[in-house]
């Protein structure tokens, strides 16, 4: 009977960790789709033509980059199958969600100043794209020293181990700024957006409820990428060592 009960733990300890995991997935899904709806509906939809519709792009390309991708590249070593076998192909795949996260924000930046070209406009002026430089600069610097020192074969694991948790640390400051930069950025398109006497943002309009909305959403999906980053059950153990709520996980493969 004891055995069946600490079965039936097992199972329940696995069914939350994947509960939350997909749950944390479909979410992030909804925050792209969303993201798309109010670009497509309230702003015309998409061109790559240095119009506003090219702008469109760019929190499309924000929130799917450096929240959504970047936090499933985040929690590549919370799955249970990446705790036993060679770390090699999760740490290559930790660094090509990474890398495809970068990439799709280097394109919301490019989009943007694009678009700034095009209309004259002057760049990099607001608190919202200060923040998104540093972002993408810290984001940048993160990658580049993340994959030599933690890739590459050659350095020491004395000097890796000093320096994974810094890398982990400004991992979770990244994401915190990332979902910063949304947020505002939002509140920046809707003040330009609603900035009229028809449908002031001050009225709630039907886009500013839909895009506060999203923002939330951004910030809900966010806090459970913490949530689960954070939970030292789901860390992959180290060799020898494992916390009190990982034997359940390992048990339950």
């Amino acid at each position: 009977m004891g055995k069946n009960f600490f079965g039936r733990l097992v199972r329940m300890a696995v069914g939350w960790f994947y509960l939350s995991f997909y749950a944390l997935s479909l979410l992030g899904l909804m925050c792209i789709i969303l993201t798309v709806y109010w670009m497509q509906l309230w702003h015309g939809g998409f061109a790559w033509d240095g119009t506003s519709l090219m702008f469109n792009y760019h929190p499309v390309f924000m929130v799917a980059g450096s929240v959504v991708v970047y936090s499933a590249a985040s929690l590549v070593y919370r799955l249970p199958q990446s705790w036993a076998g060679p770390k090699l192909p999760w740490k290559i795949g930790h660094a090509v969600l990474h890398l495809l996260a970068f990439i799709l924000t280097v394109l919301g930046l490019v989009v943007v100043f694009q678009f700034h070209n095009h209309e004259n406009t002057v760049s990099l002026y607001s608190l919202h794209s200060w923040l998104g430089i540093v972002t993408v600069f810290l984001f940048a610097c993160q990658w580049f020293l993340g994959f030599v020192v933690f890739l590459l074969p050659w350095v020491s694991v004395w000097l890796r181990s000093l320096l994974k948790p810094i890398h982990v640390f400004f991992g979770a400051i990244i994401l915190f700024l990332s979902i910063a930069s949304v947020i505002s950025g939002i509140n920046e398109k809707l003040f330009f957006s609603l900035n009229n006497n028809t449908q002031p943002y001050s009225s709630l309009p039907s886009e500013a409820v839909f895009a506060n909305s999203t923002g939330m959403l951004v910030v809900v999906f966010g806090v459970l990428v913490l949530y689960i980053l954070l939970v030292s059950s789901w860390k992959r153990p180290e060799p020898g060592i494992l916390s009190e709520g990982q034997p359940l996980l390992c048990d339950g493969e």
